[in-house]
């Protein structure tokens, strides 16, 4: 389901004489469907610079990168946005919506965007606030006004609203108390039950442990500078 083969990235300082920093060189790596890969290695390995790379948020500077029929390597920008429409979920670290958008209409939009019927979207969207504990009093508010824990759990909700084929996953469990972890747990079981490929960042080695397939250390696709 995801495929990435030989994958390069730089980054150019344009404030720095346009100097040309290699980021990643070589990356290779697959994730089947219903298997859940997680990406180790320190910080500024890469790990979200590939995560980024497979969201289509950064170029690639080469190689292929292919998530399902598509190769996000070349594909346009409206192949990218069908892609997150149908295909491919994501789950950041940080919850990004528009201001005055009721909380529950956040977590169904995926769902009006395929065209469900705004009754079904809302229920599934009701269903996952409810598991993840997020009071019904809030679900007419913009999720903006949340706590840093609140808001992440309508990120997960929003990310798990639609059953996309693939996922990636930056820290689902950073910050939840332990009700809560299990939850986002669960949810991802039941993702890998139904066929999701998931590719993820999990700095919390219980969760690493218990969710993943197995593990690609990152560090291994960093270049060597010369010295």
């Amino acid at each position: 389901m995801i495929r990435i083969e030989s994958l390069s990235k730089s980054f150019t300082l344009h404030n720095q004489g346009s100097a040309v920093i290699p980021v990643m060189a070589g990356a290779s790596l697959t994730v089947a469907p219903g298997e859940c890969v997680g990406l180790t290695g320190q910080s500024g390995a890469g790990k979200s610079t590939l995560m980024r790379m497979v969201y289509g948020n950064y170029l690639t500077a080469g190689g292929r990168l292919i998530v399902g029929d598509l190769d996000v390597a070349t594909a346009e920008p409206r192949q990218i946005i069908a892609l997150r429409r149908h295909t491919l979920g994501y789950v950041s670290q940080f919850l990004r919506v528009v201001p005055r958008v009721p909380t529950l209409d956040v977590v169904a939009e995926p769902l009006l965007a395929l065209g469900t019927p705004a009754e079904d979207a809302r229920d599934r969207a009701a269903s996952l606030l409810r598991r993840l504990n997020i009071p019904e009093r809030l679900w007419s508010l913009s999720p903006t006004t949340f706590s840093g824990g609140e808001q992440q759990r309508v990120n997960i909700a929003r990310g798990f609203a639609h059953t996309y084929p693939a996922l990636l996953l930056d820290e689902p469990t950073a910050s939840l108390d332990a009700a809560n972890r299990e939850v986002v747990l669960t949810l991802i079981e039941e993702a890998k039950a139904r066929g999701a490929a998931i590719l993820g960042i999990f700095h919390d080695e219980g969760a690493r442990a218990r969710v993943c397939d197995r593990l690609v250390d990152v560090t291994g696709f960093t270049p060597r500078l010369a010295a």
